[in-house]
């Protein structure tokens, strides 16, 4: 007896692209809108114009899809390509930090949901897993090429490092509320290279007779 070929899959079994992309971007607006607390599956479907079904076929539930969206967004945005130098690296990686936390949603959602995950704890251990781990492989990435390069010691505390990089533009931007001065990024790097006790530019061997 010869075996039926099997179908191709089609219709709630293929996730389409474009009910996906409708998706996130209701989640993100719900989500800069009302909170994570206030967002529902319904509020979400409503506004993509879906059926609850398209929701819970993708994510068991409310936690999964955000943090889901927002590791899709938001993970990517950390990864800098070689600049061919420390300094170089660092302006990009500050930046990038500057982008993300400035995005005209993400402004609004990410204190917002830092906040509640103080007061869940399997909500923030699923940012940590799916964002925050994420970002910081990312950012040791750029460190450890400065290392190769010789431009930063071998033995680097690259948890501190990373801590050194994000934590004065998320204060000035989320905690200070204060603008970013031109000019800001070039001083805020170097302080940040002298304290990883970066070398300075290799000095001259004097000549010998």
């Amino acid at each position: 007896m010869t075996e039926s070929p099997r179908r191709t899959p089609t219709g709630a079994a293929v996730f389409q692209p474009r009910i996906t992309s409708a998706i996130t971007e209701a989640v993100l607006d719900e989500l800069a809108a009302h909170g994570y607390v206030r967002l529902s599956m319904e509020a979400v479907a409503k506004r993509a114009k879906v059926g609850k079904s398209a929701l819970y076929r993708r994510w068991p539930s409310k936690q999964d899809m955000v943090i889901a969206v927002l590791s899709e967004f938001s993970v990517p945005l950390a990864d800098v390509p070689d600049a061919g130098s420390l300094r170089e690296d660092l302006l990009a990686t500050l930046r990038a930090v500057h982008d993300w936390l400035t995005h005209p949603r993400l402004a609004t959602i990410l204190p917002d949901l830092t906040a509640e995950a103080g007061r869940n704890p399997a909500l923030a251990e699923a940012i940590r897993t799916a964002i925050g781990e994420p970002r910081r492989a990312l950012g040791t990435v750029t460190l450890r090429r400065a290392v190769e390069r010789g431009e930063l010691p071998a033995d680097l505390d690259l948890e501190l490092a990373l801590d050194l990089l994000a934590a004065p533009v998320y204060w000035r931007l989320h905690v200070r509320h204060a603008t970013l001065e031109p000019g800001y990024f070039e001083r805020l790097v170097d302080h940040v290279i002298r304290a990883l006790d970066a070398p300075s530019e290799p000095a001259h061997r004097p000549h010998t007779a």
